[in-house]
């Protein structure tokens, strides 16, 4: 079935406590199946094909080969529309697809059993997500949608065949699961060796060259589209103490954060209050 699919945020109880699922572990269940005025689309009102996929036009991305993209296009079964707050993953579920972001913002998190949250990391376009849940046959995290997301769906079911017969996009693979494992290298760090200035200004930075990098925003004001208390989440912060140093870095004249704008006024002495080096490579690969 090869789909465009709309995910909104709805929550189900199980054994007494809320879990939030995405519409998406449901929908896909469904076979032999089209549905008009849904938000569920057939193959020939899919938005994007591979071949006109846009991170193809984006620098950053290195490019398939013929052979390469045909069998990616294959593997594509369809789109998955994700609405800002929805849940596209959920933690201990079991994944049926991997997803590639083609736009928006989304975020991997880990509740506990009281309800605290812990944000992992942040992801955008060209970032493979669920790939736990297919290796590992269950999500030791979630996965929401900061933004209003796009993401392209890709069925477990094809993914040896691209081990067997496409190695460089295997490595490919390997490569996007060696980089999250990287950029959590840096997350631990902050966590339990940075200072709170030194944390924020590191994950700013990051967060700032990341969104310029898959074109999410423009060199001159990135938009970060997650709030102070999300932002404390992810370093083991209070919201106060957040607040307290994101003014410490206004009043240094280094950043200026305002309705989510974000502008760095001073890269060099920010960079070296951080230890900043960006962790990249371009091009980069994508599925």
């Amino acid at each position: 079935m090869d789909v465009v699919t709309r995910c909104t945020p709805f929550r189900i109880a199980i054994r007494g406590r809320w879990n939030i699922r995405a519409l998406s572990s449901l929908i896909y269940d469904v076979v032999n199946a089209e549905f008009s005025g849904t938000g569920i689309l057939s193959k020939t009102n899919r938005a994007h094909s591979c071949a006109n996929c846009p991170l193809r036009t984006n620098p950053t991305f290195r490019d398939f080969s013929e052979k390469e993209l045909g069998f990616v296009e294959s593997f594509k079964g369809g789109e998955l529309a994700a609405e800002a707050g929805s849940a596209i993953l959920s933690q201990g579920t079991n994944a049926a697809h991997i997803f590639t972001v083609l736009k928006g913002w989304g975020y991997r998190y880990k509740t506990l059993e009281d309800g605290r949250v812990q944000i992992l990391n942040f992801v955008l376009p060209g970032d493979l997500i669920g790939l736990q849940g297919v290796v590992l046959d269950e999500m030791g995290h979630s996965v929401g949608a900061l933004t209003d997301m796009l993401l392209c769906v890709f069925e477990r079911k094809k993914l040896w065949t691209l081990y067997q017969k496409f190695p460089a996009l295997a490595f490919d693979i390997t490569w996007l699961a060696s980089r999250d494992e990287q950029l959590l290298d840096e997350h631990l760090v902050s966590l339990g060796r940075r200072s709170a200035i030194e944390r924020i200004a590191f994950v700013l930075l990051l967060l700032h060259d990341r969104a310029i990098e898959t074109g999410e925003s423009k060199p001159d004001a990135v938009v970060l589209p997650f709030t102070q208390q999300q932002l404390a989440d992810t370093l083991g912060l209070s919201l106060v103490h957040t607040n307290k140093t994101l003014r410490k870095l206004s009043d240094k004249g280094l950043v200026n954060w305002k309705d989510s704008v974000f502008k760095i006024h001073d890269r060099e002495a920010l960079g070296d209050l951080a230890k900043y080096e960006y962790p990249g490579r371009t091009p980069r690969p994508f599925i």
